[in-house]
């Protein structure tokens, strides 16, 4: 063999050294992860703050969508994946943690006019029945939104991505998306609607909840 096919070959067989080693490594790192939902683990789950996020949106006068965060809000989660209709949600949004990334306007929004935190530190979301399932990782539940001193319920839309232990933290972790929308007057917060600010208020939620640690 010459030189430069000797060298060619080489490289050939280092590089499927090191795809077959990142390969092990991946089966190592990558959780006993299950995307059928009813192979997923029953039990209580609290959020994953780390890995949680709630964006707001609303149209702007029709030249944009407006979209804010909170960057503070606990949940609590009672799974049971054999008889979905039977899980529930507790979501509590601390208001005061409004993200923007506009500090003069937040503290706006933080005032009486808008959602006035000082009076009202706390949105609550509780889960109150199973709708209908949409596919087999998708499911509509009725609910019930506390904003404003107001409650009226609310559809929350979830889609459940899977389950498995995380190698990082060592739980057992379910993860979700979830949407829902709301008219945003319904619960008092009215300005400015007749000026073109919307009304219909979009939720988008990303989040992980993690199960107790136990072998599988």
């Amino acid at each position: 063999m010459n030189s430069a096919l000797y060298s060619q070959f080489g490289r050939l067989t280092l590089a499927l050294a090191c795809a077959a080693s990142l390969a092990a490594c991946d089966r190592i790192l990558t959780p006993d992860f299950e995307t059928e939902i009813t192979e997923l683990r029953s039990g209580q789950f609290t959020l994953d703050p780390d890995h949680a996020t709630l964006l707001w949106k609303i149209n702007h006068l029709g030249f944009s969508t407006f979209i804010g965060r909170f960057n503070d809000f606990d949940a609590s989660l009672d799974f049971d994946p054999e008889n979905i209709e039977n899980s529930s949600l507790e979501v509590v949004v601390y208001t005061a943690a409004l993200d923007i990334n506009l500090p003069e306007f937040e503290e706006e929004l933080r005032g009486p006019n808008w959602f006035d935190v000082e009076t009202f530190p706390q949105a609550v979301y509780r889960t109150t029945s199973f709708v209908e399932a949409i596919d087999e990782d998708s499911f509509i539940f009725n609910g019930e939104l506390t904003f404003l001193g107001a409650t009226a319920p609310v559809a929350l839309e979830v889609n459940f991505h899977g389950g498995g232990r995380n190698f990082l933290t060592r739980s057992y972790t379910i993860g979700f998306s979830a949407s829902a929308n709301f008219q945003r007057s319904t619960f008092g917060l009215d300005r400015f609607v007749s000026f073109g600010v919307g009304d219909d208020i979009e939720l988008e939620i990303h989040v992980e909840f993690q199960g107790e640690d136990r072998s599988a």
